[in-house]
């Protein structure tokens, strides 16, 4: 019999719903799936029964792999339990930004660098959701040109706030069929028919870039291996309630076509193509809602520079930006005996 592992999920908000939905959808080898989350109680997801524990140091005896479903900062789960479950020998999973950049710490996406992994002290990070979507294209092409300059547009969706904001935006719609005022809570601006290039606070490590466009431009070059890429983000959220989607232009070392990008593209692992234009066929956020792949279409030529490649990139950010990615890293861990 192959052997099933002791699994914590740590958090029970969209991400961590998510997590379990994915660790029972994918037959996950798990022998126990625990939840842990800041008060005891029973929640049923997918529908399945879970009865949830507080979280504390004692909880991770015995648990072999535990997904962090994200809570950041100084009063996050990741924080205050992270490495005190890697003492107790459980390999850790976070979804959080609080250790990416960490240099204890590698920051996978399994398509992309699975090998970092063999590195790990215990605690792997799971990159942001953006950034997971954008480099599970860039590293094929990369493989076959050499990048040689990343410029990033996002079109974000509400999901990625947290289910107050999907809430939000529901409300702020309703509020606009029926002429009423609305007052925003999560965002600074109504989101309903609006477009805000406002996701997260400014970074003094980047001048006159949000968090999210730091993350993007730091998270990129350490997954890759590429130190010194440049790098430029810009982040939108717009009224969307789930799904990423994001125009990517790229510039590389050595000359690519668009139908050779479309060749490279095709083949690669976690990655669908839906590129014919003439038939109105080219990715959707409300199609990639709900589904594991990373779609690429609006592959073309970027005539301005040499060597420049146009791409369109969706994917559901709750799944493949979180849940799934996380989980795909436990089963890449697995696989690789390192666990």
């Amino acid at each position: 019999m192959a052997k099933q592992y002791k699994v914590a999920v740590v958090g029970i908000g969209m991400v961590g719903q998510e997590m379990l939905k994915v660790l029972h959808e994918r037959e996950f080898p798990a022998s126990s799936v625990q939840v842990l989350a800041t008060r005891a109680r029973t929640e049923t997801i997918d529908g399945r029964d879970y009865d949830v524990i507080p979280t504390s140091e004692e909880a991770f005896e015995d648990v072999d792999i535990a997904l962090f479903a994200g809570t950041e900062g100084a009063s996050g789960a990741a924080r205050q339990f992270g490495w005190a479950a890697v003492e107790r020998g459980c390999l850790v999973i976070d979804n959080g930004g609080d250790f990416r950049m960490d240099e204890r710490v590698p920051l996978v996406v399994p398509e992309v660098n699975a090998d970092a992994m063999r590195e790990h002290q215990g605690f792997i990070a799971n990159p942001n959701c953006s950034t997971i979507q954008m480099v599970v294209p860039l590293q094929p092409l990369h493989h076959e040109a050499g990048l040689k300059r990343v410029v990033v547009s996002t079109y974000q969706a509400v999901s990625g706030s947290g289910r107050a904001a999907v809430d939000e935006l529901e409300r702020g719609i309703h509020a606009h069929a029926r002429g009423e005022e609305f007052s925003p809570e999560v965002y600074p601006h109504p989101i309903a028919f609006n477009a805000l290039p406002h996701i997260g606070s400014l970074k003094d490590t980047l001048p006159g870039y949000t968090s999210e466009e730091a993350k993007m431009v730091f998270e990129t070059r350490k997954i890759m291996g590429l130190p010194e890429l440049p790098v430029s983000s810009t982040c939108v959220r717009i009224p969307v309630f789930n799904g990423h989607s994001e125009a990517v232009n790229l510039e590389f070392e050595r000359p690519i076509s668009a139908e050779r990008a479309r060749e490279v593209l095709a083949d690669a692992p976690g990655i669908v193509v839906q590129d014919d234009f003439p038939n109105n066929v080219y990715p959707l956020p409300a199609a990639a809602s709900g589904s594991d792949p990373v779609y690429v279409g609006r592959i073309r030529q970027d005539t301005s520079v040499a060597n420049g490649i146009d791409l369109w990139v969706v994917a559901d950010n709750i799944r493949k930006g979180a849940a799934l990615n996380a989980v795909q890293i436990a089963e890449a861990a697995i696989d690789m005996g390192l666990v």
